[in-house]
C-alpha cells in the first residue's frame, strides 16, 4: 500500500463486488487528486481535511450520503484546493475551460472528446453552414 493510499487518497471500497466507480469521470477526479498530492501541489492531509469538510457541508445542506454526493465533494474539494494553492492562475484555468468547451462543440456526437479538438480559437461550424 502506498503512502497516499494510507493517507486516504485511494478510492472508496465497495461491497459485494460492486464497481468502484459509477462513471469514468469519478475515476478521473480521484486520479487527479492523487496526482496533485503526489506532485506536492497539496498534502494528503490537506486533501483529506478539505474533502471531509466539503462532504460534511453537502450532507449538512440536506444531500444524502451516496457515491454521487461523495464524488460531488471530490470535485468541489479539488476546485477549492486548486484555488487555494495558486498553482494555476485564474487565466490558465479559464483558458483550459474554454479549450474543453470548444473541443466538446467541435466533436461529433458519440465520439470521444479530445482536448486537441478545442485548440483552435475559431468557433465550430454549425450544421448547414
Amino acid at each position: 500500500m502506498s503512502q497516499l493510499e494510507k493517507n486516504g487518497l485511494a478510492p472508496l471500497a465497495r461491497l459485494d463486488d460492486e464497481p468502484l466507480f459509477d462513471e469514468p469521470w469519478q475515476a478521473q477526479a480521484l486520479g487527479l487528486a492523487f496526482v496533485l498530492a503526489e506532485r506536492g501541489v497539496y498534502s494528503p492531509a490537506d486533501w483529506s481535511r478539505t474533502l471531509g469538510a466539503v462532504h460534511r457541508k453537502l450532507l449538512f445542506k440536506g444531500s444524502t450520503d451516496t457515491p454521487k454526493t461523495y464524488y460531488e465533494a471530490v470535485v468541489r474539494a479539488l476546485e477549492q484546493l486548486i484555488r487555494e494553492t495558486d498553482t494555476f492562475s485564474g487565466e490558465m484555468i479559464e483558458d483550459r475551460v474554454q479549450t474543453w468547451r470548444r473541443a466538446y462543440l467541435n466533436t461529433p456526437h458519440g465520439k470521444p472528446v479530445m482536448l486537441s479538438a478545442g485548440q483552435s480559437r475559431t468557433p465550430p461550424e454549425k450544421p448547414g453552414d
